[in-house]
């Protein structure tokens, strides 16, 4: 998610020319967003109210009740607010990599903080920068993003552009979102949303027990279940691809060596979703170039995601107690954070994508 905005506003003034429109489009994005927004009780009082949005809106809201009363998340103003911006998304993320490495480039905010991504309110902004950096012999990909979080700074909105979805859209990403405000580590992208992720998904398993019948709760787990596949076998690529880039192999080699991990991958999936009964869970991610940059932006959500639910599973899923333990995670060095993390990843030997 596109954070800090603040930060981007107080350095306008002081950074090169460079990244003089870059602050400015960010500044200017959050002012209009906070513009259009409006107290969701207002809106659910008020007779002009569409009576559609009026019903997603009190729904919306018991969401954000049960975030605080049963999650441990944040009693705020966030998420009592609502703002239609008449686009599907709020913000496109940039997100790169050197051609033959898997880390994510990262950019920082005048050393203020730094992310492994870059966002833009408008997408022909997004996609002109990728294609600089394309150019520039880098791996590319631009995602829609339909929330953010300024971790406090304002009251984040509920917005159309997840609202459109439905509650358990709705539901994912105020849990996901209130998460980065209980605990967020400086200039560690992965670790952050991880730790989201996993507030988020037992966030949903806890309000769907609550709120859903058992159809809908067990349609939630074989969506959970399928995206543990996918994100295996991306994870499972990553690595191949790692130790081609590591390896001796000559630049050509090592070109056909990712396009063919990269074919095989996309082999991989079509033999999952047969599995499924042919759901296109992820086909729109697939249809788009798969590069380094690509499955980047799926590792920096879900790397340390298995390490966060051993972690609530030792705390037997106490969420005050698992906050604080990774609150005194996010206190490490960057390095230490890490190896802690690596302690607690369970042992995958065995696994099949098939």
């Amino acid at each position: 998610m596109f954070r800090m905005i603040l930060a981007a506003a107080a350095s306008l003034f002081l950074s090169g020319c460079t990244n003089i429109a870059y602050y400015a489009q960010a500044l200017e994005g959050q002012v209009q967003l906070m513009a259009s927004s409006r107290r969701i009780s207002d809106l659910v009082a008020d007779a002009a109210t569409d009576p559609g949005l009026r019903q997603k809106l009190e729904r919306a809201s018991a969401i954000r009740e049960f975030a605080s009363r049963e999650l441990a998340l944040p009693d705020n103003d966030s998420y009592r607010y609502y703002a239609d911006l008449g686009r599907p998304y709020v913000v496109w993320n940039v997100f790169a990599a050197p051609e033959f490495s898997v880390e994510p480039q990262q950019w920082c905010l005048l050393f203020i903080y730094c992310f492994k991504y870059r966002g833009y309110y408008d997408k022909a902004a997004a996609d002109l920068y990728a294609d600089e950096l394309r150019q520039a012999g880098a791996d590319t990909y631009v995602g829609g993003v339909t929330a953010y979080s300024t971790l406090g700074l304002f009251n984040d909105p509920v917005l159309n552009t997840f609202l459109r979805f439905g509650d358990q859209e709705v539901a994912r990403l105020v849990f996901h979102e209130l998460a980065h405000q209980v605990v967020y580590a400086r200039d560690d992208t992965a670790f952050n949303e991880s730790f989201a992720t996993t507030v988020e998904n037992e966030g949903m398993r806890r309000w769907l027990h609550r709120s859903s019948t058992p159809e809908q709760l067990r349609a939630f787990e074989m969506r959970q279940g399928r995206q543990t596949q996918f994100i295996r076998l991306v994870t499972d690529s990553r690595e191949q691809l790692r130790e081609i880039y590591s390896s001796s192999l000559p630049p050509d080699a090592k070109r056909r060596a990712k396009s063919e991990t990269l074919a095989q991958m996309k082999l991989t999936y079509a033999g999952l979703k047969a599995s499924w009964g042919n759901s296109p869970a992820y086909d729109r991610w697939f249809s788009q170039p798969l590069n380094n940059a690509s499955l980047g932006s799926i590792a920096l959500y879900t790397q340390w995601v298995p390490a966060f639910n051993a972690l609530l599973e030792q705390e037997e899923g106490n969420l005050p107690r698992f906050y604080l333990r990774v609150e005194a995670l996010a206190r490490l060095p960057k390095a230490e954070r890490a190896t802690a993390l690596e302690r607690l990843l369970p042992d995958r030997t065995g696994f099949s994508a098939s």
